[in-house]
């Protein structure tokens, strides 16, 4: 391992370390997170260690992790069936996880629409045919500026400041790498979007042309606000009665 490499490993290390006193109650109870989720569904988390603190001062969001719910699948031969998703994790890369991983933290489904059981199968096969990569230690050391000194960046150049990666094919973050994925069976997430005019008919009509953006651009944050995906929420989503809630009546 070459002293870059080394360093960076060591950086990864400190950075993945939760920062004291960040730690908020989970979103939804875990039991019925891992009921509502579906196949192909992008799990947002917020995180709670200092390199989620970078990413969601670069992005301005809630949101400094994506990963990809895959189904109920045993986590080692011979297993049970549990809850995975893939992602890729600062320290060990592309990796295949149970969604025990995130149960206790801040979360936020985004459920794309319309897809068919072979396009999941694509993009679940895309994501699993890169377990083993490892994370991009360059987005590493670019990210780790933020945390010494946290400069007024302006808003407009946020995003290009965590596409600082360095594009080797075997590297990857998390958010690049969903954004390949879905990019590969030709899913918007949010394409740039020009309008075009003609004439059908003798009438005027317009038409959307979509362009993908650069995958090294997408962070956690544009599955939120993408309006190509759902956000379900796990508590209305199994049904809610306002009515039924138990109130302390203390203070009343």
């Amino acid at each position: 391992m070459g002293p870059l490499r080394f360093a960076g490993r060591r950086m990864a290390r400190f950075l993945a370390q939760p920062r004291p006193h960040q730690t908020r109650p989970s979103t939804s109870d875990p039991a019925l997170l891992a009921r509502t989720l579906q196949r192909g569904d992008v799990l947002l988390v917020e995180g709670n260690s200092r390199f989620a603190t970078a990413i969601k001062y670069l992005t301005q969001s809630t949101w400094s992790h994506a990963a990809l719910y895959i189904g109920e699948e045993p986590l080692a031969e011979g297993g049970p069936p549990r809850p995975m998703l893939i992602d890729a994790d600062v320290e060990q890369g592309v990796r295949r996880i149970g969604l025990s991983e995130f149960a206790h933290q801040h979360t936020r489904i985004c459920r794309p629409q319309g897809l068919p059981p072979e396009a999941v199968d694509r993009l679940v096969d895309y994501m699993r045919a890169r377990i083993g990569h490892s994370y991009d230690l360059k987005n590493v050391f670019d990210l780790a500026r933020y945390l010494i000194r946290q400069p007024p960046v302006p808003a407009h150049m946020r995003r290009r400041l965590i596409a600082l990666g360095s594009g080797e094919p075997t590297k990857a973050i998390c958010s690049t790498l969903l954004a390949q994925a879905f990019e590969s069976i030709r899913y918007p997430i949010l394409p740039e979007i020009e309008t075009v005019l003609g004439h059908v008919g003798g009438r005027e009509q317009r038409q959307e042309i979509l362009h993908i953006r650069n995958y090294s651009l997408y962070t956690p944050r544009d599955f939120d606000v993408s309006p190509f995906f759902d956000i379900v929420k796990p508590r209305l989503h199994a049904g809610f009665d306002y009515r039924a809630l138990q109130w302390s009546e203390e203070g009343a």
